[in-house]
């Protein structure tokens, strides 16, 4: 047998929700109140065990899984991975660009309203009127640079996220094949097998060990064994009357 597979992020769910109909059937229930065992601390530790159970319906969850891949078409979702892990979320050149298309309007926004405002205030003043008429043409040009680097960055932003509609659109599977009475009946059985085969005996084991006395329990003080009448220093046994001796005959 080859190694038992990773339980998906998606089926995480599944198997909390299975962990809950374990613990609520009236055996764990009788079993926690006589151990007295907190419920939600049993939660955790079967939460916590996950890589154990889940390989007890591990043959059920292979099959459940590859009926799953061949209704999605062969596609893995990937709308559930990491944002740090490896995957096409990071596009060598799209940060760049993106700041580019942000900062490129802003910048020449204000130095048009920077030259401008020099320009056309060296005009009143009636002072260096070459260099006021310079100033005014370039703010005039940042101008037009700021609203054509506006209008290309808004068409780009609508471009991806068409792009972005258009591919989630695609990665979602189709209803009637995900549904199908096949890939139902393999998760079913999977669920089962993961209730009986491994949820089920992880938490017998638990309650079982909860239940099992330290040792050393019996002889120490508070066994069940002993009791404070017979415990006590000035008892005797019968027949005895203690360690004070008789006193002596006189002649």
């Amino acid at each position: 047998m080859g190694r038992p597979s990773r339980l998906g992020d998606e089926d995480r769910s599944d198997y909390a929700s299975a962990l809950d109909e374990v613990i609520a059937s009236p055996e764990i229930r009788r079993l926690l109140e006589r151990s007295g065992v907190p419920g939600d601390r049993l939660r955790v530790r079967g939460l916590a065990a996950v890589a154990r159970t889940a390989a007890a319906a591990d043959a059920e969850y292979r099959r459940y899984a590859a009926l799953r891949l061949q209704a999605q078409g062969g596609r893995r979702d990937t709308r559930t991975a990491p944002l740090s892990g490896p995957g096409d979320q990071e596009r060598p050149g799209a940060g760049v660009l993106a700041v580019l298309g942000v900062l490129t309007p802003v910048l020449a926004g204000v130095a048009a309203a920077t030259f401008l405002l020099l320009g056309y205030g060296l005009r009143l003043a009636d002072t260096l009127p070459a260099l006021a008429d310079t100033l005014v043409g370039v703010g005039w040009f940042s101008l037009v640079v700021a609203a054509l680097a506006a209008l290309v960055s808004v068409v780009a932003l609508y471009r991806t996220a068409a792009r972005q509609s258009a591919a989630d659109a695609a990665a979602v599977p189709d209803p009637s094949a995900a549904a199908s009475p096949a890939l139902a009946r393999a998760r079913e059985a999977w669920l089962v097998a993961l209730r009986d085969r491994g949820i089920r005996p992880f938490l017998l084991q638990e309650l079982a060990e909860a239940a099992a006395p330290a040792p050393g329990a019996v002889e120490g003080s508070g066994s069940r064994f002993s009791s404070p009448a017979f415990a006590g220093p000035d008892y005797s046994g019968p027949g005895f009357e203690g360690s004070q001796r008789p006193a002596p005959r006189q002649p």
